[in-house]
């Protein structure tokens, strides 16, 4: 079986096409700067030369119609033809709480999508773009989508709730839901495997470390809470994003820099986080880097973001009846000892002990970082969503 994943962006669009057989990439690519000038394709297959398309496309149906013609490109193609390809999963990342699973495309779950474009007004719409690209451009085909909200919405009304008026979350559905889902959902089920446990026996913290970054809480194999909010801009300080703020900071600042509420929001989400405090980069080897040549704001961006990690993992743990390992993830959490590092110490009073001669220049493995004979573990486990859209969309449309 092949599954074709499509990861949609405003502007871009990433894709793999999978071998379910043996859960092998057949090829992957990106298209950049989607109705922008300087579109481009780079289409990527093992052991060939990539394969560069420089054309505008003006949308995400020619991005897509792109990405077809190369997947059946006599030079530069991986199947005969399209009929090869026997489903599509889409990465979308808001379904609130009305789609709570991965699932088959329908006019309904469109409509959703549509919904809650409120709340992710720059990915939903991308996201359904590329969904109705395909059903267009390759009648027939089951489209499935895979939300990133979805895994969390296990979480307890406790947990998810906010402290407004109730009346509120009623008429506008204001929640925490979590995003990431796709990674924290793949890491549940490969820790399952790794730690030889039942996925409803398992329980982890997951960090999620990146230029966007998060933690979930999973209990029993279940999202129990998640930093992140009704959007991405809750919890931790990230690259650009402030993370966890006093609320009046928003009134405040379009009272006194007069600036709308969608300024505002522009302000926190693009503006903040670590590039905000460090006045330097969003990136976070270019802080490392700084801060070793004593650049003292990117020492403090980097401190306030391991602090908050820190404290989400300690608020996590006073939920967790007994923990079987903190788990990191993503960009930072997979490649950065040293983030690994700053966050972990200090937690040795509540079981938590790094080896640093384990941890010390350890990149994107699956490995157990913890001291020998401590009470939890510590793994670093590189995440793969694209595989599991692959696995959901399988399981969807074999049904």
């Amino acid at each position: 079986m092949k599954i074709l994943v499509i990861n949609c962006g405003s502007s871009s669009l990433k894709y793999q096409l999978m071998n379910m057989d043996d859960e092998s990439v057949i090829c992957k690519g990106l298209v950049e700067r989607i109705g922008i000038e300087g579109s481009k394709l780079t289409h990527k297959v093992e052991g060939r030369e990539n394969f560069v398309v420089e054309e505008a496309m003006k949308n995400h149906k020619d991005a897509m119609k792109h990405v077809f013609d190369a997947l059946v490109s006599k030079e530069h193609g991986v199947v005969a033809s399209l009929d090869e390809i026997d489903g599509i999963g889409h990465r979308v990342l808001h379904g609130g709480d009305i789609i709570t699973d991965s699932t088959l495309v329908t006019e309904d779950v469109k409509k959703t999508i549509e919904k809650f474009i409120c709340f992710g007004p720059l990915h939903n719409p991308a996201n359904l773009m590329g969904i109705e690209a395909c059903e267009e451009l390759v009648k027939g085909k089951p489209n499935v989508v895979v939300m990133d909200t979805a895994f969390h919405q296990t979480m307890p009304a406790k947990n998810y709730m906010y402290a407004i008026d109730y009346d509120l979350y009623e008429k506008y559905r204001l929640r925490k839901y979590g995003f990431h889902g796709t990674s924290h959902k793949y890491i549940a089920h490969r820790m399952a495997e790794i730690l030889n446990k039942d996925l409803s026996e398992l329980n982890i913290i997951n960090c999620h470390l990146g230029n966007g970054s998060s933690l979930a809480c999973i209990k029993n194999g279940k999202v129990y809470d998640t930093s992140m909010g009704v959007t991405p801009l809750e919890g931790l300080v990230m690259g650009t994003r402030s993370g966890d703020i006093d609320p009046t900071v928003v009134t405040f600042l379009c009272e006194n820099e007069n600036i709308t509420p969608h300024e505002a929001n522009q302000w926190l989400n693009k503006k903040s986080g670590v590039l905000g405090v460090s006045k330097l980069s969003s990136d976070f080897r270019d802080l490392e880097e700084a801060r070793d040549k004593g650049n003292e704001k990117a020492g403090l961006a980097l401190d306030m973001f391991t602090n908050r990690v820190k404290k989400y993992i300690g608020a996590y743990m006073a939920q967790m009846p007994e923990l079987d390992a903190i788990v990191m993830t993503g960009g930072i959490g997979e490649n950065s000892d040293t983030m690994r590092r700053e966050i972990l110490h200090g937690l040795e009073h509540l079981g938590i002990e790094l080896d640093d001669k384990k941890n010390d220049g350890t990149r994107a493995k699956e490995v157990n970082i913890a001291k020998d004979g401590a009470k939890i573990k510590i793994y670093i486990c590189p995440t793969n969503e694209e595989l599991m859209i692959a696995r959901d969309t399988k399981e969807i449309i074999s049904k």
